[in-house]
């Protein structure tokens, strides 16, 4: 029986680049995304490097969606690491929010992690495991325009310590992950790329942009045994721009 690593928004570019890392580091990687093209994409680059790939279609928004997703799993191996990664980032102004719009951000971003965090939680007592909660460097700057996303990811981070100190007595580590600004496909919301990236880059220490699989990384470290007394921690990973 394998060891399972399961991620969600496994189709982008940060769940890409930590399903290839994960897969190159030995697990058997079960990728879950609404993006049908793009968990196609994860599948061949994971296949063509000799890595173990499973891809379904999960729509976090429907519980017996995510149901299935773990009963699969459970016919493949031992969920050893569930990464809650998947996220929609409507950019809206706040008066301008529908509250449908509201609703389905939770839904996506904090409803549907809840669930793949208690399901992979039930399954790793007793063996242990590790959860990783992707935040957002936006929790700390509350930026414009994405309220309903800001507030998915500030309560991540408060569920990261709640359920670290709750799941801990049964070997089960919680940490977060939360990442500055990375060419990810979230920033076609920004008409001006060149102007975009010459902001990041004057924001930040380093002055260069980050690359997803410096976020991968990070999780493959709070997955795996170097990190086997870490919990209940968020790790920045934004090239200094904040430094919490």
């Amino acid at each position: 029986m394998s060891d399972i690593t399961m991620i969600t928004g496994a189709g982008g570019a940060i769940g890409r680049a930590t399903a290839l890392r994960l897969a190159a580091d030995g697990y058997t990687v079960l990728c879950g995304d609404v993006d049908l093209d793009g968990l196609r994409e994860t599948e061949r680059a994971i296949a063509e490097a000799g890595g173990a790939v499973r891809v379904r279609a999960v729509d976090l928004q429907d519980e017996a969606a995510i149901a299935a997703w773990f009963a699969e799993a459970d016919e493949l191996g031992r969920v050893h690491a569930m990464v809650n990664n998947a996220a929609v980032y409507p950019s809206l102004p706040f008066l301008e929010t529908p509250i449908a719009t509201y609703d389905t951000v939770q839904a996506v971003n904090q409803r549907g992690h809840w669930l793949c965090a208690q399901a992979a939680a039930r399954r790793m007592r007793g063996t242990g495991g590790s959860i990783v909660n992707l935040a957002s460097i936006t929790m700390h700057g509350g930026w414009s325009d994405l309220a309903a996303y800001v507030a998915t990811k500030g309560a991540l981070t408060a569920l990261t310590r709640a359920w670290a100190r709750e799941l801990g007595p049964d070997g089960i580590r919680v940490n977060a992950v939360s990442p500055g600004a990375f060419p990810t496909a979230a920033e076609r919301i920004h008409p001006d790329p060149e102007a975009y990236d010459a902001r990041v880059i004057a924001q930040q220490s380093l002055k260069r942009r980050g690359d997803p699989a410096e976020v991968a990384s990070v999780i493959a470290f709070l997955i795996g045994s170097d990190a086997s007394f870490v919990t209940g921690q968020t790790l920045e990973v934004n090239g200094g721009w904040v430094m919490a």
